[in-house]
Formats: structure tokens, C-alpha cells, sequence
């Protein structure tokens, strides 16, 4: 990269594994000659969904999160299989896997680097239209989830007025639901 900024990467290597990411260490030379190692998550792709029931309310879920020590409230999302070339279908997959639901339509909302400063983390956001309860959950051995509805406009507030009680702090579902404020409603 020609980039005065860029860092060259001169080694890289996983430091550590577990279901779901690695901790890989680059070793890099900064602008200024330095030499030092940089650690971050590297994780496969992730889709995350807003998903419309037919009458406008919004599928959700409450999940358990190790990492905050607590129920988070938000949107189904998960990360990519490596043979995952259709985005849209792994978006379904997700939804159903972990909601129970499928969709009659999957649009395209954005993508995202959520935390580009210690993941290379990329998520492809879907809005999905028409979902039904069709089946039961399959949820990975290490999810504890609970599925809600709720109406949009509450989601909206509850994501705008975090800190409030019934709030959304969940990063990948503000980005969501404002995006799709901002652009599509």
C-alpha cells in the first residue's frame, strides 16, 4: 500500500482459537521503521437482521453475553460458514436457526466495520420482510436465546433513548434499525 500511514504486516500468526474467532498477532512495521505485534479478532463475516413480522412488528432476541455479564437485547445475527458465498442465504439461515422464523423477502440494508480497531470484523446487514414462525430454533451449542416481538417504533426508542429501561445498547442492532430509519423508512 503506498499509503504514508500504512503499516507493513511482516509476519502473522493465531496466538489462540475458539468457536467463533481467533486472536491473531501480526508482527509490523510502522511508518517510522518501529518494529512491534499487533493483536486482534479475526472473524469470518457476520449477517445481522432486521426482521419484519407482516404487520411491521420486529423479531427479536434476548441473549446471554458472556463478555457484558448479561441479557442483551437485539437482532439475530451470526457469522458466515466458509463455503457461504450467497450472503442473503446466510442471512436466512441465521434467522431461522436462531429465531424459529423465515422470511418472505431479504434486502440488502448496508455493511459494516463495527470495531475496526481490534476485529476485521464485517457485517452484512438484511432487512427481512414477511417473517413467520415456521419451526423451531437450532441454536449452536454455546447460545442461550429467547425470542420477542416488538413493535418498530418502541425498538426505534428503545435504541435512540438507551439508558432508559428497556433500552438497546447492542451495537449491531442501532446500526441496524438506524440505518433503516435513516434510509428506508
Amino acid at each position: 500500500m503506498d499509503d504514508p500511514l500504512a503499516w507493513e504486516t511482516t509476519a502473522t500468526d493465531i496466538d489462540y482459537s475458539c468457536p467463533g474467532f481467533d486472536i491473531r498477532r501480526d508482527d509490523v512495521r510502522l511508518p517510522d521503521g518501529t518494529e512491534t505485534d499487533y493483536h486482534y479478532v479475526d472473524e469470518p463475516p457476520a449477517v445481522v437482521i432486521l426482521p419484519f413480522t407482516p404487520d411491521g412488528d420486529v423479531v427479536l432476541i434476548e441473549e446471554w453475553r458472556q463478555a457484558v455479564g448479561r441479557v442483551n437485547r437485539g437482532l439475530p445475527a451470526g457469522g458466515t460458514e466458509p463455503d457461504d458465498d450467497d450472503l442473503a442465504a446466510a442471512a436466512e439461515r441465521e434467522l431461522a436457526e436462531e429465531t424459529g422464523y423465515e422470511a418472505d423477502e431479504l434486502i440488502h440494508l448496508t455493511t459494516a466495520e463495527p470495531a475496526n480497531g481490534i476485529a476485521n470484523s464485517v457485517h452484512h446487514y438484511f432487512v427481512a420482510r414477511g417473517c413467520e414462525p415456521t419451526a423451531e430454533q437450532e441454536l449452536d451449542f454455546n447460545e442461550s436465546i429467547r425470542v420477542d416481538v416488538a413493535d418498530y417504533d418502541d425498538l426505534l426508542a428503545a435504541v435512540v433513548d438507551s439508558g432508559t429501561g428497556e433500552d438497546v445498547v447492542d451495537g449491531r442492532t442501532a446500526i441496524a434499525v438506524l440505518n433503516y430509519e435513516l434510509t428506508q423508512r
